[in-house]
């Protein structure tokens, strides 16, 4: 899987533009990232649907805390039904710091994950669905078959590797850096030994934020904002990893509880951005990226991609293809 991530920050006939540039690229899959104060993803994704032939889509990812598990399973079976069978499934269980700007808690965040997609493929099956636990379903059932969809779960915590590995059919892991791919695949390998042979292969893909252009300078910069998502929530055992400092890391994600994104884009060191992120050159991308492949099967291109999105989808589709994923 050669993916990309096209984030609708922009309006939604320009994410399509987009799309539609990314499959003439070669890109074989385009999520759409998730958050409250951007468009839609769902119905970005289904305008992407109406404007590509072949390349296929989901979301990635949707949490399975702002919208009930049911309502997400039938919003991704209608988008599997508009691109004839194109779906993916992004489901992950979200940033705790963006969702508690909703008044939301993160509770039994791998439980609520496993739940959803499970239900969800019942339903999309034609199954009526009864269940207990995270959340409650009873006597629920769609009004139209999908047949089954492929699920991808967002992970990076210990856990929710494990699980993925146990019981999807991919792993969007969560990281760019080849210290992260490496611990990751040890706890994918492990849920993999559990993992019954009746669910087929797993996809396992780096979704690592990337931003590409001939100037090193600006594709760095543009780095900051995903950058700052990520260091400002990372756990203390990835800090550690990386030597990044406690405090640091603290005050970017304080800053982004509160909205002031600047300050939280600001305190972004240039360590951070080599932990985080593949920022730099055409070539250093390339490399960084023929690094990442050792560790995973498919990758996942995400934002920002660059300063320049259009020359970045171009730059980043010839790094892939240098890196020997085309």
């Amino acid at each position: 899987m050669n993916a990309i991530e096209l984030t609708p920050e922009h309006p939604v006939e320009e994410v399509t533009r987009l799309a539609e540039r990314a499959q003439a690229a070669g890109f074989d899959v385009v999520f759409a990232s998730n958050h409250y104060n951007n468009r839609d993803p769902f119905l970005t994704l289904g305008a992407i649907a109406r404007a590509t032939e072949t390349i296929e889509l989901g979301p990635g990812v949707v949490n399975p805390y702002e919208t009930h598990p049911v309502r997400l399973a039938s919003r991704m079976a209608t988008l599997q039904e508009i691109s004839d069978g194109r779906g993916l499934f992004g489901i992950g269980a979200g940033d705790a710091s963006t969702l508690s700007n909703l008044g939301v808690e993160r509770e039994s965040p791998l439980r609520r994950v496993l739940e959803t997609f499970k239900v969800a493929q019942d339903l999309w099956v034609g199954e009526t669905v009864d269940h207990d636990g995270t959340f409650q379903v009873t006597d629920a059932s769609l009004n139209y078959e999908v047949g089954s969809l492929p699920v991808y779960v967002g992970a990076q915590g210990p856990h929710m590797l494990r699980m993925s590995a146990k019981h999807a059919d991919g792993v969007l892991v969560n990281a760019a850096h080849p210290r992260d791919l490496a611990w990751s695949a040890d706890r994918i390998e492990e849920g993999r030994e559990e993992r019954p042979d009746e669910r087929g292969d797993l996809d396992v893909a780096a979704y690592a934020s990337v931003s590409v252009a001939e100037d090193s300078g600006p594709a760095r910069e543009a780095a900051r904002p995903p950058v700052a998502f990520i260091a400002g929530s990372a756990a203390p055992p990835v800090l550690d990893r990386h030597d990044l400092d406690h405090d640091q890391a603290a005050t970017i994600g304080e800053a982004i509880e509160r909205g002031d994104f600047e300050e939280a884009f600001g305190a972004v060191t240039p360590a951070m951005i080599d932990a985080f992120a593949i920022a730099g050159t055409p070539d250093v991308v390339a490399e960084r990226i023929a690094t990442a492949r050792e560790y995973v099967d498919s990758f996942v291109v995400a934002s920002p991609l660059g300063p320049d999105l259009e020359v970045a989808i171009d730059l980043a589709a010839d790094a892939l293809g240098r890196a020997g994923t085309a």
